[in-house]
């Protein structure tokens, strides 16, 4: 979902976005669903590891979710880092439309996060 938000509102001019984790899940139909809700197409998103170079050579990440920042490797010198404790929504549970919530509550924190993030570029 983070992906999704700063490809459509980041510039494409100032930031190059890309994602990726320690673990491969694929793309979950629900972080779809709640992204389409708010005209955010991500289903042609992949769920990729971390590329140690990239990582390596990036200005800014950004982690998601307790697990991602115990589990993450570390961080290089000079590399911004922010630490968003975020819910995997991917772990909610309850009734369809209880989980579909939690997808929507973290969508809506992460796209306020990434709003956050261009209002500091300008």
């Amino acid at each position: 979902m983070a992906e999704g938000y700063a490809h459509s509102i980041l510039p494409k001019s100032a930031f190059e976005v890309r994602s990726a984790g320690i673990e491969t899940h694929g793309l979950n139909p629900r972080a779809v669903k709640v992204m389409a809700e708010d005209g955010v197409d991500i289903s042609n998103q992949t769920s990729d590891l971390i590329d140690m170079d990239y990582f390596k050579n990036a200005d800014l990440i950004i982690t998601l979710c307790g697990d991602s920042k115990d589990k993450c490797p570390t961080i290089p010198k000079g590399v911004v880092h922010d630490h968003w404790n975020l819910q995997d929504p991917a772990q909610a549970i309850g009734s369809d439309q209880d989980i579909l919530s939690e997808f929507r509550k973290t969508r809506d924190i992460i796209k306020k996060k990434i709003l956050e993030i261009n209002s500091q570029h300008d």
